[in-house]
């Protein structure tokens, strides 16, 4: 099981990676579970993780896109589920929907196309596909988030009447503004709204002369505004009904609260699912903003990075429009601890951090920017001592800190770690730490651990060449300019420029050359003889990349004079095709004209046709010499026949099933028509029922039944008619 403790993700600066994923989320629950990411324990769970986030990538260059999976926070709604005699809001249902119909959505789409993305359907062949849910809220919830008329017949009723009323509301308004704008009493405004309720703005010389309910008054008094006395009572009746209204939504969120309750679990699984897809989403976008893949896992101990960049550096060196140089590191058997050493400022410390890093996010399912070629191990453990570590809080000073840091180390290093120490040794007495940190790295050499470190230490470098598995590397500089070239070179210690950098910047020659007697003579020796060998290497490069940029160049005009070869080919095959269509038409052409000369000489219609068919024959001949007709065998020809014969048969049988249908239809059409007819026939009309005449539009309140005769009521007027000329719109309500 692997470990990789807060400590390494913070010398890494794990976080800054956790927050350039978290811009790549779609939902806040997403963006919380982002900075929740880390290492993963188990190499299975990893490799899964790692599938789903490369087959996410792979889906921004294919054309099945994966669908948009945005969803809302149902923690509130699953929660209230949870308690007994709750009551869910019509919004809330909503959100359940449309969450249950992403998730579906997605089930579907997957499963069409597992072969793309395998292990996104693995994944979510474990949640259930399912729409009673959905089906039971889009009975009563509109796409709009609110109780639909259909819920139920009396909702249905009650908002029928609402709306009769609100109409009653507006001619009866109507009629008292007209009748009293005609008498003078009313404001050139005429009417304004109180409390969601048209008012007449009436002067307030004439306020006695207006029967209704004074409602308000203007700023200066002017005006005053009256709800007429005839509208009054409809406002009253309407409030009611609108209070029936709220009790009857009230009860059919309720009866639908309890419908779905038992889906809970489902919608919490749901959420679960979305979340964890939104963090997949969210890495496959990072791991594409970085051009970033998944390399290899070895089952041999190995870490090759080849033209590995770091990831933070690459985002801010992008957006700075600079150049960022990859680097190129291998560990292995034989190569199992890499010794970095060189001046300060070269680059030994963001390679260090680049392996890390890019080990930490692979380990945490996420793509790193390397070549394709790479390939990596799974390791229990990383551990770092990274910068300064002083610590102010226990009162420790870098070296002690340090020494603490080690000893963990030493009790967790095994043949499954990777360490990565920055500047091993310092801190201390540079004879007496030196010594230690050779110590240090003897112990991790013998308990098989892989390893980088830098450091500025000889005996490091020269305990580095003694030892079989361990390789010195240097990050190189220009020997000229001593300006740093950020790149690594393995197989040769660094020398550490102390002298040639203090020249460059300015310490006084004589200086300098005091200092150097005061080194041993040695070490002055072994740092001029690294830095001569670094100078013929890095010329031995400079050549080599010289006659590989001038074999690249022959290679890419080679390619280009066969690329040049090819399309004049092309163009030849072109031109012959084109020159031999052309002289066939020009041979039909003199053909013709020689076929219409002779007839406009001989003026022979029957010799003309003789010699054209003719001519049409042996062309004929020539066409199927070349495109020769495939003939169908009897076997063929007879089961074409067999094809024709079924399908004309079931043609027929369905043919007959159809108009059998149809013929049941009918008949129940006419025993529904016949059931109504008798039902309204039978039907003992009341005052309040909705009518209409048989043969008009309009709807009207039956006022009164005088024997056979009924007056309408039509809001505007009246008018009366016989029982038998009117048909029933809607029954009046039942007193209880």
């Amino acid at each position: 099981m692997g470990f990789i403790s807060k400590k390494t993700l913070d010398d890494l600066e794990f976080h800054t990676i956790l927050k350039s994923v978290e811009e790549h989320c779609i939902s806040d629950l997403g963006r919380a579970a982002v900075q929740t990411i880390s290492p993963i324990a188990n190499k299975p769970d990893l490799l899964i993780e790692l599938q789903q986030v490369k087959e996410y990538n792979a889906s921004f260059i294919s054309e099945n896109r994966i669908p948009n999976h945005h969803f809302e926070d149902l923690s509130k709604e699953i929660s209230l589920l949870k308690i007994e005699n709750s009551t869910l809001v019509a919004e809330s249902f909503l959100k359940i929907a449309t969450n249950s119909e992403t998730v579906n959505e997605l089930l579907l789409f997957l499963k069409k196309f597992k072969e793309y993305f395998p292990t996104l359907y693995d994944v979510s062949k474990e949640i259930e596909f399912t729409k009673s849910a959905i089906l039971s809220i889009q009975k009563i919830i509109t796409p709009y988030g609110e109780v639909t008329d259909n819920a139920s017949t009396y909702l249905k009723d009650i908002r029928r009447e609402i709306n009769n009323v609100r109409s009653k509301i507006s001619s009866s308004f109507t009629r008292e503004m007209s009748r009293y704008d005609s008498a003078g009493y009313l404001d050139d405004i005429r009417e304004s709204v109180v409390d969601n309720q048209r008012v007449l703005a009436v002067l307030a010389m004439h306020r006695k002369k207006v029967k209704g309910s004074l409602l308000g008054s203007s700023k200066t008094g002017s005006i005053v505004f009256i709800a007429p006395q005839a509208t009054l009572q409809l406002h009253r009746e309407l409030q009611n009904l609108h209070q029936d209204e709220k009790q009857e939504i009230n009860r059919l969120l309720k009866v639908l609260t309890e419908e779905i309750r038992p889906f809970f679990p489902l919608f919490a699984s749901y959420q679960k699912y979305l979340i964890q897809l939104d963090l997949v989403g969210a890495k496959a976008k990072y791991g594409l903003s970085l051009n970033a893949l998944l390399p290899a896992f070895s089952n041999v101990k190995k870490v090759y990075f080849k033209e590995a960049y770091h990831p933070i550096l690459l985002e801010k060196n992008k957006a700075a429009n600079l150049k960022i140089i990859p680097q190129t590191l291998e560990l292995n058997e034989k190569q199992q601890i890499i010794v970095i050493s060189g001046p300060n400022a070269g680059g030994k410390s963001i390679t260090l951090k680049t392996i890390g890093l890019l080990q930490v996010m692979l380990q945490s399912g996420m793509l790193i920017p390397v070549d394709e070629r790479s390939e990596t191990y799974f390791f229990d453990n990383i551990l770092t001592d990274i910068g300064d570590n002083q610590s102010i809080e226990n009162q420790l000073s870098t070296y002690s800190y340090r020494l603490k840091n080690m000893r963990g180390f030493l009790k967790r290093c095994n043949k499954h770690s990777l360490f990565l120490i920055d500047e091993f040794g310092t801190g201390s007495d540079p004879e007496l730490g030196g010594a230690l940190a050779e110590i240090f790295l003897e112990e991790f050499y013998e308990k098989k651990a892989f390893g980088v470190i830098t450091t500025h230490y000889s005996n490091l470098k020269v305990l580095a060449n003694e030892l079989e598995n361990v390789s010195n590397a240097n990050m190189q500089f220009d020997e000229k300019t001593l300006e740093p070239l950020f790149k690594l070179h393995i197989g040769q210690a660094g020398s550490s420029f102390t002298f040639e950098v203090a020249q460059k910047n300015g310490i006084p020659f004589s200086l300098i050359n005091r200092a150097k007697k005061k080194v041993e003579g040695e070490k002055i020796r072994l740092d001029k003889t690294i830095s001569k060998l670094q100078k013929e290497r890095n010329q031995l490069q400079r050549n080599s990349q010289a006659l590989e940029n001038e074999q690249q160049k022959a290679k890419a005009q080679t390619e280009n004079l066969s690329e040049k070869e090819e399309k004049i080919k092309d163009k030849l095959n072109s031109f012959q095709e084109l020159y031999d269509k052309n002289q066939k038409m020009l041979s039909f052409g003199r053909k013709s004209n020689e076929l219409l000369y002779k007839y406009f000489q001989t003026n022979n219609k029957k010799e003309l046709l003789a010699e054209f068919n003719k001519w049409v024959l042996i062309e004929k001949t020539k066409h199927l010499k070349l495109n020769p007709p495939v003939k169908k065998n009897k076997v063929q020809k007879k089961k074409e026949k067999e094809v024709i014969k079924e399908k004309t048969i079931q043609l027929e049988k369905i043919e007959k099933e159809i108009l059998t249908q149809v013929v049941e239809v009918r008949k129940e059409k006419i025993i529904e028509a016949k059931k109504i007819a008798k039902e309204k026939a039978s039907y003992v009309f009341k005052v309040n029922d909705k009518v209409r005449l048989i043969d008009g539009k309009a709807c009207g309140i039956i006022d009164k039944i005088e024997k056979n005769k009924v007056t309408i009521d039509y809001g505007m007027f009246t008018t009366k008619a016989t029982l038998d000329k009117i048909e029933l719109v809607v029954a009046a309500k039942r007193k209880k």
